[in-house]
Parts: structure tokens; C-alpha cells; sequence
């Protein structure tokens, strides 16, 4: 166990939009600390979704972001001898976090050329409530659903 909670660091908002969230998104989605590339990725996508949208792209993301965020999950619990998968509620920084790694994920194994368009594609996806990152969101509720008879093992 820990001696003291871990401090919550305070992450500076990104340059374009000024909005924290994006600058959390674009941390999740950099590989080898390449903050400037994964910065153009994002803006490019956001372009891209406000051409096909006609309305902002930032918009978008937040709609589709809030669309693929999970209420509850299922996390396993032994009791006596058998593991149960045990629905939990999931705090708010863990739904923002399993929601940006959700979108940045099925992104990352979608079809198109490059990553922007990639990420675009899921993005609008997403805001339309299909997707692979929404039908994650839905399997795991289904999941929670499913194993709501256990829920007295909660810990």
C-alpha cells in the first residue's frame, strides 16, 4: 500500500484549442515522446472531421468521446475458489482515460491511409454511436449487465 495519495498532475491545456482534454488525448495517442507528431495527427483529424461534418470538429470529438465513455465494467474477484466477474461503477478520471484509449486503439486498426484519417474515421463513428470503440463500450455494459447477480461480491 501506498503512504499517501499519488498528487494529480496538472496538465497544461494544447495550444489550438486550449482544452485540456485534447491535451490528454494527444499524451495518450504519442509514442516516443513525440508530442509535435501526435499534435498534427489530432489537428489533422479535427480538419477532417469538420470538412465532413460542415460543424466543429472539436465538437465531434467531445460528442464521440462522451459516446464511447463506460458508466460501469467488470473487474474479476475470486471468492472461495471461483472468479467472478463483478460489475463496478468506474470513477471519472478511469472513464476518460478507458474512453481515450478505447477511440486512440480501434483507430490505430482501422483501414484508411494515414493515421489523421484514421482517427477521423472513429471519431465520426463514434459520434454516430457505431463504431468498434462504441461497441466496446457496449459489450462491456453488456458484460456488466450479464453478471449483475454477482454485484454482492463487491469489494
Amino acid at each position: 500500500m501506498r503512504k499517501a495519495k499519488a498528487k494529480k498532475r496538472l496538465i497544461l491545456p494544447d495550444p489550438k484549442f486550449s482544452d485540456s482534454l485534447v491535451s490528454k488525448f494527444v499524451n495518450n495517442m504519442m509514442y516516443d515522446g513525440k508530442k509535435s507528431t501526435a499534435l498534427e495527427v489530432f489537428y489533422g483529424a479535427m480538419d477532417i472531421v469538420g470538412k465532413k461534418t460542415e460543424t466543429d470538429g472539436l465538437e465531434t470529438f467531445k460528442k464521440a468521446l462522451d459516446n464511447v465513455t463506460p458508466n460501469v465494467e467488470v473487474k474479476s474477484r475470486r471468492v472461495g475458489g471461483a472468479t467472478f466477474q463483478i460489475p463496478t461503477p468506474v470513477r471519472d478520471s478511469r472513464k476518460a482515460s478507458l474512453a481515450m484509449k478505447w477511440l486512440i486503439g480501434y483507430s490505430r486498426k482501422r483501414n484508411e491511409k494515414s493515421m489523421a484519417e484514421k482517427l477521423a474515421g472513429e471519431i465520426l463513428a463514434a459520434s454516430k454511436e457505431e463504431g468498434a470503440a462504441f461497441k466496446k463500450k457496449e459489450d462491456v455494459h453488456r458484460m456488466a449487465e450479464a453478471n449483475k447477480a454477482f454485484s454482492h461480491f463487491r469489494f
